[in-house]
């Protein structure tokens, strides 16, 4: 590694993450005294601990994971951890996290420390955070030079969101507070070693998104060598009963603490997963009240397993979306077919299965990446910032219909200037797309129009995975209303983590 600033560089086998890097690096080397506290956080499998080893490395940092123990056993572990990173000859002998704190503190004034999974701590005992919290406080009354930082990490995602939140002894504390979330699509697709074939790139990501263990530890560097490699690929990885991408789906649902009733929540996800964004569609599915659902959806995107998009023409109206590609590939291909997948069949469900995949999983996806595209697009795309991009349906009372928009993107507007309609656009995976899409389209612009939305200078969107008719293209070669986004155009240029097209 490269020394730098006085901390050595990221190792190689950290993947990307240079934002993330340089967010932690920036905690680990501060000078304030008012540093005292970082928070990071994740959904499972997305590389935390790759980042605070190589950080301890790089550092010096005294570097603690938690294993799920009683307090007391979490405290001999801990003792004798701190007793490793200093030297000494005999285990630290602590009786309670109060002491343990005060150990941390004078074993390492000024240094870091790094405890990792910290909610299984919290889970053995609640008053943790108190006592943290009593420590830091008295660390920095009359302190003028800075003491020892902790930096507190977990995957789940509720526990360490409520770390802090509202009334939480640790609020206000915090100098830190990242998410280390999945690979953006072009990210994942470089990691994958697929991105010269954006087709391959959308099919794998629809799967197994952008979790970085999914390649590595999951499917041992298993990628599809090629599209026509892809189908070979699902069924000897994900549908395969000897890897252990197979149970990874129902894995993530039980690691969530807050879950009291898995049949209920995995219904939620499986109504989710079936096409049903609205609550009382949810509800519907799952035989269950409205106001029944909305505990489980809640707890669902506290542990960021789904997303809550707000609708921006309907002001009360939220659709849901699962976060994690995989819980949706179990839920709409594999737990419909589990017996016949554990008797090793996959072959043969896959056969079956395919073209629900293709209609039921691909395309809703790529729906979801041709927002997540617009979102990071520059201001010259559609001719201003996408303050909110989503899902619409758009009333047609002429018609007696709705117009489906996928791909609605609006400005943020301001007191002297009216939030505006910057782009609506319709994604298609498998179909050409030609005049009659684009006619769908000025249709929904000119209905947000007669309501009073500014939406008269929209561009029209047309995003599609098979391409576009000559007519099509012939009118966006003459009108810069009309943008035509290809597979490559979706893939080229969008560096998701700068966060910006140009």
């Amino acid at each position: 590694m490269v020394a730098v600033d006085g901390f050595s560089g990221k190792p190689a086998w950290v993947y990307d993450r240079d934002f993330e890097w340089s967010a932690l690096v920036s905690f680990a080397r501060s000078a304030s005294p008012r540093v005292r506290l970082g928070i990071v956080s994740g959904r499972r499998r997305q590389g935390k601990t790759f980042l605070l080893r190589a950080l301890a490395e790089a550092t010096g940092a005294f570097y603690y994971a938690a294993a799920e123990a009683t307090t007391a056993d979490s405290l001999r572990d801990l003792g004798t951890a701190l007793a490793a990173h200093t030297g000494a000859a005999l285990p630290y002998a602590i009786r309670d996290w109060n002491e343990a704190v005060r150990a941390i503190r004078e074993t390492l004034p000024g240094g870091l420390a790094i405890i990792d999974e910290f909610p299984y701590l919290i889970r053995s005992d609640p008053a943790l955070p108190s006592q943290l919290q009593r420590a830091l406080d008295d660390q920095a009354w009359g302190e003028q030079v800075r003491g020892t930082r902790f930096l507190l990490c977990g995957s789940a995602m509720s526990v360490m969101g409520g770390l802090l939140a509202g009334n939480a002894p640790l609020r206000g504390r915090g100098a830190l507070e990242l998410l280390v979330a999945p690979f953006g699509y072009p990210t994942a697709a470089r990691f994958w070693g697929i991105d010269d074939d954006p087709t391959l790139a959308v099919l794998v990501h629809s799967i197994v998104g952008g979790t970085p263990a999914y390649r590595s530890e999951f499917v041992a560097d298993d990628a599809p060598a090629s599209r026509a490699d892809f189908d070979n690929w699902v069924i000897r990885t994900v549908l395969n009963p000897a890897v252990p991408l197979f149970r990874e789906a129902r894995y993530l649902l039980a690691e969530e603490t807050d879950i009291r009733e898995p049949a209920l929540y995995n219904s939620v996800l499986g109504a989710i997963a079936a096409g049903n964004a609205t609550r009382g569609g949810i509800a519907n599915y799952v035989g269950r009240k409205s106001s029944e659902v909305m505990h489980p959806l809640n707890v669902l995107e506290d542990a960021g397993l789904i997303t809550r998009e707000a609708d921006p023409f309907h002001a009360r109206k939220s659709l849901f979306r699962i976060a994690e590609p995989l819980i949706t590939f179990y839920e709409a291909i594999m737990r419909p077919t589990w017996p016949q997948l554990e008797q090793r069949r996959a072959t043969a469900v896959w056969r079956r299965q395919r073209s629900a995949f293709l209609s039921g999983v691909v395309g809703p996806h790529f729906e979801a990446l041709c927002r997540d595209w617009a979102a990071r697009a520059g201001e010259d795309v559609f001719g201003g910032f996408p303050a909110q991009v989503a899902a619409t349906a758009i009333a047609d009372p002429g018609n007696r219909a709705q117009v489906e928009v996928d791909v609605a993107v609006l400005s943020a507007g301001t007191p002297e200037e009216p939030r505006r309609v910057l782009s609506l656009g319709e994604a298609k995976w498998g179909e050409v797309m030609g005049l009659g899409h684009l006619d769908r389209l000025r249709r929904a612009r000119d209905l947000l129009s007669v309501k009073g939305h500014h939406a008269a200078d929209a561009v029209l969107a047309c995003y599609s995975g098979a391409g576009f008719t000559s007519e099509l293209a012939g009118v966006a070669a003459t009108d810069r209303r009309v943008l035509l986004v290809d597979l490559g155009q979706l893939y080229q240029g969008s560096d998701d983590e700068a966060g910006e097209l140009r």
